[in-house]
């Protein structure tokens, strides 16, 4: 993937990623609460050195991640990325997905236990610093979304690995129709390992900063005394699985939007008319290289899915095949994924 910057290994480039150590607990605070914790350079360079000094210190048995402020992580902060390439070249975006995109890989292959504290909103490159460790422990105001298709992106951070491997045919949907599901939904569906509820996460962390193991097993009894298995609502979309199947199976992205413009007719159910609209406004290149790239990722490992991932961001960074990435406002104004 690449090679680890050069630098000390503190984890502690600025305040924007905050270390505290417990016994042989290392916890990680994602620290840019105005910027609902959205990625930039520093955390995750801060991120990375810590994660490989960690890796390596016998005294370090476990990692929690979690986010300061009402979000987890928003996602990456790419409206440097934007800058940087409208006003010069492509190799800023380059270096800034190639390193978290190396993070993802680390952490997906780490080790040490990670328990990721997802309270809040978990969005694109949040997801990725989450979603590949061990332990994901979902709250009731959990707001997880993969919105890349609307930004002129496609999901990446190995979300074609991860999102593929959902229950049948959702990881499609999901992505896609940048579908938003709640902390229930996520437990349901895999993306979480636990749901805990919020008032309970303060005593779920105090209980695992006093572990003093590495076995997985133990981290998840610990856990497992503060879960509980949260019921879905009426509405979710998980409790249209049978028509996401039908539909998200289809070849092409056409193909899609037509079964699920045939089951308007067949029922009045509101959720598929939204979810017809949320691919008609998302960018139609984004949709088409979305839906190959997890049916990709079925057949592949975390490490392929990353690659891939890279190189194909990469071309959208160029503007190989469309310029919706520099013409969303969306992605401009706001500059998270």
């Amino acid at each position: 993937m690449a090679s680890l910057p050069p630098g000390g290994a503190t984890g502690a480039d600025s305040d924007q990623l905050l270390v505290e150590a417990n016994g042989s607990t290392r916890t990680l605070i994602l620290n840019r609460p105005k910027q609902l914790n959205a990625l930039s350079s520093e955390m995750i360079m801060g991120l990375l050195r810590s994660f490989t000094a960690y890796e390596k210190d016998d005294g370090v048995k476990l990692l929690i991640m979690k986010g300061k402020g009402r979000a987890f992580c928003a996602g990456g902060d790419v409206a440097a990325v934007v800058r940087s390439i409208n006003n010069d070249s492509w190799k800023y975006g380059a270096d800034f997905f190639r390193y978290e995109f190396l993070l993802n890989y680390i952490i997906a292959t780490y080790s040490k236990p990670q328990v990721s504290i997802l309270a809040g909103i978990v969005m694109g490159g949040g997801a990725g610093v989450s979603l590949h460790g061990r332990f994901r422990v979902a709250t009731e105001n959990t707001v997880f979304a993969m919105p890349e298709t609307a930004l002129g992106l496609f999901p990446d951070i190995g979300a074609s690995y991860f999102l593929s491997r959902l229950p049948g045919f959702y990881g499609e949907y999901v992505a896609l129709a940048g579908a938003r599901l709640d902390g229930a939904e996520m437990h349901a569906c895999g993306l979480a390992t636990h749901f805990v509820q919020i008032n309970r996460l303060q005593s779920l962390e105090e209980s695992l900063k006093k572990v003093d193991t590495s076995n997985p097993f133990a981290v998840c009894g610990i856990i497992d005394q503060f879960a509980q298995q949260p019921p879905l609502k009426e509405n979710s979309s998980l409790n249209r699985l049978e028509i996401i199947n039908k539909c998200f199976s289809k070849g092409t992205v056409e193909e899609i939007i037509s079964a699920l413009e045939q089951e308007t007719s067949n029922s009045a159910d509101e959720w598929v008319a939204a979810t017809i609209q949320s691919l008609k406004m998302a960018s139609p290149t984004s949709l088409k290289i979305s839906l190959r790239s997890i049916r990709e990722g079925r057949t592949q490992t975390v490490g392929e899915c990353l690659r891939r991932e890279y190189r194909m961001v990469c071309h959208v960074m160029r503007g190989d095949f469309s310029r919706d990435f520099f013409e969303d406002s969306c992605c401009r104004d706001a500059g998270l994924y």
